[in-house]
Protein backbone atom coordinates (compact mmCIF):
# COMPACT_ATOMS: atom_id res chain seq x y z
CA UNK A 1 0.00 0.00 0.00
CA UNK A 2 1.59 3.29 -1.12
CA UNK A 3 1.79 6.23 1.23
CA UNK A 4 -0.95 8.83 0.94
CA UNK A 5 1.79 11.46 1.20
CA UNK A 6 3.07 10.30 -2.22
CA UNK A 7 -0.27 10.56 -4.02
CA UNK A 8 -0.12 12.44 -7.31
CA UNK A 9 -3.18 14.28 -8.60
CA UNK A 10 -4.50 13.45 -12.03
CA UNK A 11 -5.77 16.62 -13.73
CA UNK A 12 -8.77 16.02 -15.99
CA UNK A 13 -9.43 18.94 -18.37
CA UNK A 14 -12.82 20.64 -18.29
CA UNK A 15 -14.60 20.19 -21.66
CA UNK A 16 -16.64 23.38 -21.33
CA UNK A 17 -15.29 25.82 -18.71
CA UNK A 18 -17.28 28.91 -17.78
CA UNK A 19 -16.48 31.83 -20.06
CA UNK A 20 -14.86 34.93 -18.52
CA UNK A 21 -17.99 36.95 -19.35
CA UNK A 22 -20.36 34.48 -17.70
CA UNK A 23 -18.06 34.10 -14.71
CA UNK A 24 -17.97 37.88 -14.19
CA UNK A 25 -21.76 37.98 -14.36
CA UNK A 26 -22.11 35.19 -11.79
CA UNK A 27 -19.57 36.75 -9.44
CA UNK A 28 -21.06 40.25 -9.55
CA UNK A 29 -23.35 39.59 -6.58
CA UNK A 30 -23.10 35.95 -5.51
CA UNK A 31 -25.63 34.53 -3.07
CA UNK A 32 -23.79 32.54 -0.41
CA UNK A 33 -23.08 29.01 -1.61
CA UNK A 34 -25.25 29.16 -4.72
CA UNK A 35 -22.60 29.49 -7.43
CA UNK A 36 -20.30 26.59 -8.25
CA UNK A 37 -16.79 26.86 -9.65
CA UNK A 38 -15.75 24.67 -12.58
CA UNK A 39 -13.80 21.96 -10.78
CA UNK A 40 -13.74 19.66 -7.78
CA UNK A 41 -11.21 17.37 -6.14
CA UNK A 42 -11.93 13.70 -5.46
CA UNK A 43 -9.84 11.19 -3.51
CA UNK A 44 -11.04 7.68 -2.69
CA UNK A 45 -10.37 5.49 0.33
CA UNK A 46 -10.76 1.73 0.62
CA UNK A 47 -9.93 -0.42 3.59
CA UNK A 48 -6.76 -2.36 2.83
CA UNK A 49 -5.80 0.03 0.03
CA UNK A 50 -5.84 3.40 1.80
CA UNK A 51 -6.15 6.74 0.06
CA UNK A 52 -5.88 6.52 -3.73
CA UNK A 53 -7.14 7.85 -7.08
CA UNK A 54 -6.61 11.58 -6.41
CA UNK A 55 -8.15 13.69 -9.16
CA UNK A 56 -8.91 17.28 -10.09
CA UNK A 57 -11.89 16.98 -12.41
CA UNK A 58 -14.84 18.95 -13.80
CA UNK A 59 -17.47 19.48 -11.13
CA UNK A 60 -20.43 17.20 -11.69
CA UNK A 61 -22.90 14.78 -10.11
CA UNK A 62 -21.81 11.77 -8.08
CA UNK A 63 -23.14 8.24 -8.51
CA UNK A 64 -24.03 6.36 -5.32
CA UNK A 65 -25.58 2.99 -4.63
CA UNK A 66 -28.94 3.36 -2.81
CA UNK A 67 -27.46 1.47 0.13
CA UNK A 68 -24.45 3.80 0.46
CA UNK A 69 -23.71 3.99 4.16
CA UNK A 70 -23.89 7.80 4.34
CA UNK A 71 -27.55 7.73 3.29
CA UNK A 72 -28.50 5.45 6.18
CA UNK A 73 -26.01 5.96 8.99
CA UNK A 74 -24.79 9.52 8.36
CA UNK A 75 -21.03 8.94 8.36
CA UNK A 76 -20.20 12.38 6.99
CA UNK A 77 -17.99 15.30 7.99
CA UNK A 78 -17.00 18.60 6.40
CA UNK A 79 -14.95 21.74 6.77
CA UNK A 80 -15.24 25.35 5.65
CA UNK A 81 -12.46 27.80 4.80
CA UNK A 82 -11.85 30.75 2.53
CA UNK A 83 -9.34 31.82 -0.09
CA UNK A 84 -8.75 35.57 -0.42
CA UNK A 85 -7.26 37.97 -2.91
CA UNK A 86 -4.39 39.59 -1.07
CA UNK A 87 -3.18 43.17 -1.24
CA UNK A 88 -0.58 42.17 -3.87
CA UNK A 89 -3.24 40.32 -5.93
CA UNK A 90 -2.02 36.91 -4.81
CA UNK A 91 -4.25 34.20 -3.35
CA UNK A 92 -4.02 32.96 0.23
CA UNK A 93 -6.04 30.59 2.38
CA UNK A 94 -6.54 31.36 6.06
CA UNK A 95 -5.22 28.66 8.43
CA UNK A 96 -5.91 25.51 6.36
CA UNK A 97 -3.62 23.54 8.69
CA UNK A 98 -6.11 24.18 11.50
CA UNK A 99 -8.95 22.97 9.28
CA UNK A 100 -6.94 19.86 8.43
CA UNK A 101 -6.42 19.08 12.13
CA UNK A 102 -10.09 19.61 12.97
CA UNK A 103 -11.12 17.45 10.01
CA UNK A 104 -9.04 14.60 11.39
CA UNK A 105 -10.57 15.09 14.83
CA UNK A 106 -14.07 14.96 13.33
CA UNK A 107 -13.17 11.83 11.37
CA UNK A 108 -11.86 10.16 14.50
CA UNK A 109 -15.13 10.91 16.36
CA UNK A 110 -17.22 9.55 13.50
CA UNK A 111 -15.16 6.34 13.10
CA UNK A 112 -13.86 7.40 9.68
CA UNK A 113 -10.36 7.11 8.20
CA UNK A 114 -7.93 9.94 8.93
CA UNK A 115 -6.71 11.81 5.89
CA UNK A 116 -3.14 13.11 6.32
CA UNK A 117 -3.02 16.85 6.99
CA UNK A 118 -0.58 17.39 4.14
CA UNK A 119 -2.85 15.58 1.66
CA UNK A 120 -5.86 17.59 2.86
CA UNK A 121 -4.01 20.88 2.26
CA UNK A 122 -2.65 19.73 -1.09
CA UNK A 123 -6.18 18.84 -2.23
CA UNK A 124 -7.44 22.31 -1.28
CA UNK A 125 -4.48 23.95 -3.03
CA UNK A 126 -5.10 21.95 -6.21
CA UNK A 127 -8.71 23.13 -6.39
CA UNK A 128 -7.80 26.78 -5.76
CA UNK A 129 -5.14 26.63 -8.48
CA UNK A 130 -7.59 25.07 -10.93
CA UNK A 131 -10.28 27.67 -10.15
CA UNK A 132 -8.07 30.68 -9.37
CA UNK A 133 -10.09 32.92 -11.69
CA UNK A 134 -13.09 32.36 -9.41
CA UNK A 135 -11.42 34.04 -6.41
CA UNK A 136 -13.11 37.46 -6.16
CA UNK A 137 -11.41 40.66 -5.09
CA UNK A 138 -14.18 42.66 -3.37
CA UNK A 139 -13.83 43.74 0.26
CA UNK A 140 -16.47 41.28 1.52
CA UNK A 141 -15.87 38.69 -1.19
CA UNK A 142 -13.89 35.44 -1.07
CA UNK A 143 -13.82 31.90 -2.39
CA UNK A 144 -15.56 29.63 0.09
CA UNK A 145 -13.98 26.16 0.11
CA UNK A 146 -15.84 23.06 1.28
CA UNK A 147 -13.81 19.87 1.88
CA UNK A 148 -16.00 16.92 2.92
CA UNK A 149 -15.90 13.16 3.32
CA UNK A 150 -18.62 10.53 3.42
CA UNK A 151 -19.05 6.77 3.52
CA UNK A 152 -19.99 5.37 0.12
CA UNK A 153 -19.69 1.69 1.05
CA UNK A 154 -22.77 -0.13 -0.29
CA UNK A 155 -24.21 -2.16 2.57
CA UNK A 156 -26.99 -2.16 5.15
CA UNK A 157 -25.58 -2.73 8.62
CA UNK A 158 -24.59 -0.52 11.53
CA UNK A 159 -20.79 -0.51 11.51
CA UNK A 160 -18.04 1.78 10.21
CA UNK A 161 -17.89 1.69 6.43
CA UNK A 162 -14.89 0.39 4.52
CA UNK A 163 -15.05 2.83 1.58
CA UNK A 164 -15.11 6.63 1.58
CA UNK A 165 -14.94 9.58 -0.78
CA UNK A 166 -13.15 12.82 0.08
CA UNK A 167 -14.05 15.83 -2.06
CA UNK A 168 -13.35 19.54 -2.22
CA UNK A 169 -15.72 22.00 -3.91
CA UNK A 170 -15.82 25.79 -3.89
CA UNK A 171 -18.08 28.78 -4.42
CA UNK A 172 -17.41 32.53 -4.75
CA UNK A 173 -19.28 34.33 -1.97
CA UNK A 174 -20.07 37.77 -0.63
CA UNK A 175 -21.07 38.74 2.91
CA UNK A 176 -22.93 36.06 4.89
CA UNK A 177 -25.16 38.57 6.72
CA UNK A 178 -26.40 41.91 5.42
CA UNK A 179 -24.89 45.03 6.93
CA UNK A 180 -25.70 45.94 10.50
CA UNK A 181 -26.24 43.98 13.70
CA UNK A 182 -28.28 40.77 13.70
CA UNK A 183 -31.09 39.70 15.98
CA UNK A 184 -30.84 36.27 17.63
CA UNK A 185 -33.42 33.99 19.22
CA UNK A 186 -32.58 31.99 22.36
CA UNK A 187 -34.10 28.54 21.93
CA UNK A 188 -35.42 26.97 25.11
CA UNK A 189 -37.05 24.14 23.15
CA UNK A 190 -34.09 22.55 21.36
CA UNK A 191 -30.48 21.78 22.24
CA UNK A 192 -27.62 21.46 19.78
CA UNK A 193 -25.42 18.89 21.53
CA UNK A 194 -25.04 16.96 24.77
CA UNK A 195 -21.98 15.77 26.72
CA UNK A 196 -20.52 12.70 25.08
CA UNK A 197 -22.19 13.50 21.76
CA UNK A 198 -20.83 14.90 18.52
CA UNK A 199 -20.93 18.62 19.35
CA UNK A 200 -17.20 19.10 18.82
CA UNK A 201 -17.23 17.28 15.46
CA UNK A 202 -18.13 19.13 12.27
CA UNK A 203 -20.65 16.59 11.03
CA UNK A 204 -23.83 17.13 9.07
CA UNK A 205 -26.08 15.69 11.77
CA UNK A 206 -25.29 18.60 14.10
CA UNK A 207 -26.56 21.03 11.48
CA UNK A 208 -29.60 18.95 10.53
CA UNK A 209 -30.59 18.97 14.18
CA UNK A 210 -30.33 22.77 14.30
CA UNK A 211 -32.66 23.47 11.38
CA UNK A 212 -35.93 23.29 13.32
CA UNK A 213 -34.47 25.63 15.92
CA UNK A 214 -33.41 27.99 13.13
CA UNK A 215 -36.96 27.88 11.76
CA UNK A 216 -38.17 28.74 15.26
CA UNK A 217 -35.86 31.76 15.20
CA UNK A 218 -37.25 32.85 11.83
CA UNK A 219 -40.79 32.56 13.21
CA UNK A 220 -39.73 35.12 15.83
CA UNK A 221 -38.21 37.39 13.16
CA UNK A 222 -34.64 36.60 14.15
CA UNK A 223 -31.59 36.04 11.95
CA UNK A 224 -30.06 33.20 13.96
CA UNK A 225 -30.64 30.87 16.90
CA UNK A 226 -28.65 30.63 20.13
CA UNK A 227 -28.48 27.27 21.90
CA UNK A 228 -28.29 26.67 25.64
CA UNK A 229 -26.56 23.71 27.29
CA UNK A 230 -28.34 20.35 27.36
CA UNK A 231 -27.89 19.73 31.11
CA UNK A 232 -28.95 22.93 32.88
CA UNK A 233 -30.68 24.71 29.97
CA UNK A 234 -29.13 27.95 31.21
CA UNK A 235 -25.65 28.37 29.83
CA UNK A 236 -25.06 29.80 26.35
CA UNK A 237 -23.14 27.43 24.08
CA UNK A 238 -23.12 28.54 20.46
CA UNK A 239 -25.31 29.64 17.58
CA UNK A 240 -26.68 27.57 14.70
CA UNK A 241 -23.35 27.56 12.92
CA UNK A 242 -21.15 30.06 14.77
CA UNK A 243 -19.39 30.70 18.05
CA UNK A 244 -20.36 33.67 20.20
CA UNK A 245 -18.44 36.33 22.16
CA UNK A 246 -19.38 38.89 24.81
CA UNK A 247 -17.69 42.26 25.51
CA UNK A 248 -18.09 43.95 28.90
CA UNK A 249 -17.84 47.57 30.03
CA UNK A 250 -14.47 46.93 31.69
CA UNK A 251 -13.02 46.06 28.26
CA UNK A 252 -12.81 42.32 28.92
CA UNK A 253 -14.29 39.68 26.63
CA UNK A 254 -15.55 36.15 27.19
CA UNK A 255 -16.73 33.17 25.20
CA UNK A 256 -18.10 29.77 26.26
CA UNK A 257 -15.36 27.26 27.06
CA UNK A 258 -14.80 24.23 24.85
CA UNK A 259 -16.30 21.34 26.81
CA UNK A 260 -16.91 18.83 24.01
CA UNK A 261 -20.35 20.17 23.13
CA UNK A 262 -19.11 23.25 21.24
CA UNK A 263 -17.38 23.29 17.86
CA UNK A 264 -13.76 24.49 18.30
CA UNK A 265 -14.02 27.30 15.77
CA UNK A 266 -10.88 28.39 13.95
CA UNK A 267 -12.17 31.97 13.76
CA UNK A 268 -12.91 31.71 17.50
CA UNK A 269 -9.33 30.64 18.20
CA UNK A 270 -7.97 33.43 16.00
CA UNK A 271 -10.04 36.05 17.81
CA UNK A 272 -8.84 34.84 21.21
CA UNK A 273 -5.24 35.19 20.02
CA UNK A 274 -5.82 38.66 18.55
CA UNK A 275 -7.65 39.86 21.67
CA UNK A 276 -4.87 38.71 23.98
CA UNK A 277 -2.28 40.44 21.80
CA UNK A 278 -4.32 43.63 22.11
CA UNK A 279 -3.98 43.36 25.86
CA UNK A 280 -7.62 42.52 26.49
CA UNK A 281 -8.61 40.35 29.42
CA UNK A 282 -9.99 37.16 27.89
CA UNK A 283 -12.08 34.53 29.66
CA UNK A 284 -13.37 31.18 28.44
CA UNK A 285 -16.16 30.40 30.88
CA UNK A 286 -19.86 29.58 31.26
CA UNK A 287 -22.27 32.49 30.79
CA UNK A 288 -25.92 32.02 31.72
CA UNK A 289 -28.73 33.51 29.65
CA UNK A 290 -30.34 35.10 32.72
CA UNK A 291 -26.99 36.76 33.50
CA UNK A 292 -26.76 38.04 29.91
CA UNK A 293 -30.21 39.61 30.14
CA UNK A 294 -29.31 41.25 33.45
CA UNK A 295 -25.94 42.48 32.17
CA UNK A 296 -27.47 43.90 28.97
CA UNK A 297 -30.05 45.84 30.98
CA UNK A 298 -27.51 47.15 33.49
CA UNK A 299 -25.01 48.16 30.82
CA UNK A 300 -22.30 45.75 31.93
CA UNK A 301 -22.61 43.85 28.63
CA UNK A 302 -21.82 46.37 25.90
CA UNK A 303 -21.12 44.26 22.78
CA UNK A 304 -21.92 40.78 21.53
CA UNK A 305 -20.79 39.18 18.28
CA UNK A 306 -20.93 35.93 16.37
CA UNK A 307 -17.95 34.51 14.56
CA UNK A 308 -17.22 31.78 12.05
CA UNK A 309 -15.65 31.16 8.66
CA UNK A 310 -18.76 32.18 6.73
CA UNK A 311 -19.71 35.23 8.80
CA UNK A 312 -16.20 36.28 9.95
CA UNK A 313 -17.29 38.62 12.78
CA UNK A 314 -20.90 39.78 12.89
CA UNK A 315 -22.30 42.05 15.61
CA UNK A 316 -25.41 40.99 17.53
CA UNK A 317 -27.73 43.87 18.30
CA UNK A 318 -30.75 42.19 19.91
CA UNK A 319 -31.14 39.02 21.96
CA UNK A 320 -34.76 37.83 21.96
CA UNK A 321 -36.33 35.24 24.28
CA UNK A 322 -39.86 33.98 24.91
CA UNK A 323 -40.06 36.48 27.79
CA UNK A 324 -38.92 39.54 25.86
CA UNK A 325 -35.74 40.99 24.40
CA UNK A 326 -32.75 43.15 25.22
CA UNK A 327 -30.72 45.44 23.01
CA UNK A 328 -26.96 45.13 23.34
CA UNK A 329 -25.11 48.40 23.77
CA UNK A 330 -27.89 50.52 22.19
CA UNK A 331 -26.31 50.42 18.74
CA UNK A 332 -27.21 49.01 15.33
CA UNK A 333 -23.70 48.08 14.20
CA UNK A 334 -20.40 46.82 15.56
CA UNK A 335 -19.02 48.27 18.75
CA UNK A 336 -15.42 49.52 19.03
CA UNK A 337 -13.97 46.26 20.41
CA UNK A 338 -15.82 44.12 17.86
CA UNK A 339 -14.70 46.41 15.04
CA UNK A 340 -11.06 46.44 16.17
CA UNK A 341 -10.95 42.63 16.29
CA UNK A 342 -12.66 42.40 12.92
CA UNK A 343 -10.19 44.84 11.36
CA UNK A 344 -7.19 42.75 12.41
CA UNK A 345 -8.82 39.44 11.42
CA UNK A 346 -9.85 40.59 7.95
CA UNK A 347 -6.61 42.49 7.48
CA UNK A 348 -4.59 39.37 8.21
CA UNK A 349 -6.73 37.28 5.87
CA UNK A 350 -6.17 39.74 3.01
CA UNK A 351 -2.50 40.47 3.64
CA UNK A 352 -3.02 44.04 4.86
CA UNK A 353 -1.87 43.25 8.40
CA UNK A 354 1.45 41.59 9.15
CA UNK A 355 0.98 37.85 9.70
CA UNK A 356 2.96 37.05 12.84
CA UNK A 357 1.44 33.60 13.35
CA UNK A 358 1.89 31.88 10.00
CA UNK A 359 -1.87 31.94 9.42
CA UNK A 360 -1.62 32.97 5.77
CA UNK A 361 -1.13 29.99 3.47
CA UNK A 362 -0.06 31.24 0.07
CA UNK A 363 -1.38 29.33 -2.92
CA UNK A 364 -0.41 31.80 -5.68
Amino acid sequence: MSSAEDLQFTILPHPNPTSPEKRAELMANPAFGRIATDHMVLIRYKEGEGWHDAQVLPRGPLTLDPSAAVLHYAQEIFEGMKAFRTADNGIAIFRPDANARRFRSSADRMAMPLIPENLFIRAVDELVKADQDWVPSGENASLYIRPFMFANDAFLGVKPASEYMFLVIAAPVGAYFSAGAVTVWVSETYTRAAPGGTGAAKCGGNYAGSLLAQAEAKDHECDQVVFLDAVHHRFIEEMGGMNIFFVFNDGSISTPALTGTILPGITRDSILTIAREKGLTVREEPYAIDQLLEDAQSGRLVETFACGTAAAISPIGVVRTKNGEVKIGNRDGAGPVTESLREVLLGTQRGRVADTHGWEHRVL
